[in-house]
């Protein structure tokens, strides 16, 4: 969506971000809520995404491993948000909700549409107005920007009556509900050259 801004004016842009403070995590009491793991054997947490889960690439979503969730959790919601982005409030990239605890993972390519849910899991609607992974594509010139990876805990309560649930939904339904928080940070730039060495970091904890 972003990628056609010319690298010019992604450059006088680069003071021009969402804000961290906007995230939906950064939205919500926490304050009681214990923490979970959330990794990826795709990339390193703070670490660049590889191409091919970009715009820049096949534009598929990363693989999701987590554990220490809470036995008193009946299902757990993530978004993906990016509080870079040259916009009012952070770009979603990804919403899933009512995903079964006991998958443990989400495969490479499983953010995809599905209609009114499926596979232990609901994907909804993304900042493109459209179903599963909107692939990171920054403005070039503008910058890293972080793409914040939010999975919650969630105990029991109804599930999201919409097939394709957007922010709003996403917030309404785990709002007082969360038990446990799990962040993972990729992070994206285009026209700064990408650094070098190993891909991702964090096997050992998945």
């Amino acid at each position: 969506m972003l990628e056609h801004i010319p690298h010019w004016l992604g450059q006088a842009l680069t003071g021009v971000r969402a804000g961290h403070d906007k995230l939906t995590v950064a939205r919500l009491d926490l304050h009681q809520s214990a923490e979970l793991s959330l990794t990826s054997p795709a990339f390193a947490s703070g670490g660049r995404l590889p191409e091919r889960f970009t715009a820049d690439g096949a534009g598929i979503s990363p693989p999701l491993v987590w554990s220490g969730i809470p036995a008193g959790a009946t299902s757990l919601a993530l978004i993906v948000e990016d509080p870079d982005a040259p916009t009012p409030r952070p770009m979603v990239h990804a919403i899933l909700l009512d995903i079964d605890p006991a998958l443990g993972s989400l495969a490479e390519g499983a953010i995809a549409p599905d209609g009114a849910g499926s596979g232990g899991k609901n994907v909804g609607r993304n900042s493109g107005l459209s179903e599963g992974w909107l692939p990171p594509d920054p403005p070039t010139g503008h910058d890293s920007h972080d793409y914040v990876f939010q999975l919650f805990a969630l105990r029991a309560g109804a599930p999201s009556d919409d097939a394709a649930p957007g922010r709003s939904d996403f917030l309404e339904k785990v709002r007082g509900r969360v038990l446990a928080t799990g962040l993972l940070v990729g992070t994206y730039s285009r026209g700064e050259e990408a650094p070098v060495g190993p891909a991702a970091g964090g096997l050992a904890r998945a």
